[in-house]
């Protein structure tokens, strides 16, 4: 399976939430997406709530964390 390419999907914009990454075309923040899945709401039950949003639209917020992840530096 093909990774999904984030930067296809998010943005960051210092004039939308306050430059905040965001789904592109919405307000919605990547926090927003991961505080969802954290609660224990599945990626169909985000679909519903927020039709804009689609299953690659989430699965790009966790791979941009997952690069974030990724490029932290231990003291």
């Amino acid at each position: 399976m093909q990774p999904i390419d984030y930067k296809e999907y998010i943005e960051i914009n210092p004039e939308v939430r306050f430059g905040k990454p965001v789904i592109k075309g919405t307000r919605i923040s990547v926090y927003d997406v991961l505080q969802w899945l954290a609660s224990g709401l599945s990626h169909e039950e985000i679909i519903i709530d927020f039709p804009q949003l689609s299953n690659n639209h989430i699965l790009a917020c966790l791979s941009y964390v997952a690069n974030k992840e990724r490029t932290i530096k231990v003291a």
